[in-house]
């Protein structure tokens, strides 16, 4: 399971280095690609699948399903590590998460986000404040799901 956050720079040549510990979990070939917001989402070669649960089996005439998986899908990255964990960011993903020199890597479970360094203060500043009722909504939907 990947998690933790890790703070990181860019550098002038527009490399970024995994943290090793990600590094271990996802191995050397990695998919970078658009995530929803200001941030980067890394997963391993072959993991894809859990970005896209829920999309795979729609039909492909089905817009939202269509939609998501051209986001994500259309703007993956394949990058592979040098034997210090870095790659090369694109500008289009760059931009995409206003990444200008400090940044953050969060794990959260089968993926990676990177962020903009002041964008993940700002998300978690927001978090902070609703996670109660986060959690709650979650345990609502967890308690409706085993009455049925």
């Amino acid at each position: 399971m990947l998690r933790g956050r890790y703070d990181g720079k860019i550098t002038k040549k527009f490399q970024i280095a995994l943290p090793k510990k990600f590094r271990n979990e996802l191995g050397d070939r990695i998919v970078i690609t658009k995530g929803e917001g200001k941030r980067l989402i890394v997963v391993s070669e072959n993991g894809l699948e859990p970005l896209l649960k829920g999309t795979n089996l729609s039909p492909f005439i089905n817009k939202d399903a269509s939609d998501f998986q051209r986001f994500v899908l259309g703007n993956a990255y394949d990058a592979e590590l040098d034997s210090k964990g870095r790659c090369v960011l694109p500008e289009y993903l760059r931009q995409h998460a206003e990444i200008t020199e400090d940044l953050v890597f969060g794990g959260i479970q089968d993926w990676v986000e990177i962020w903009n360094k002041k964008n993940w203060e700002d998300e978690q500043a927001r978090l902070s404040t609703k996670a109660p009722e986060i959690a709650e909504r979650l345990a609502k939907t967890v308690t409706e799901g085993t009455e049925k």
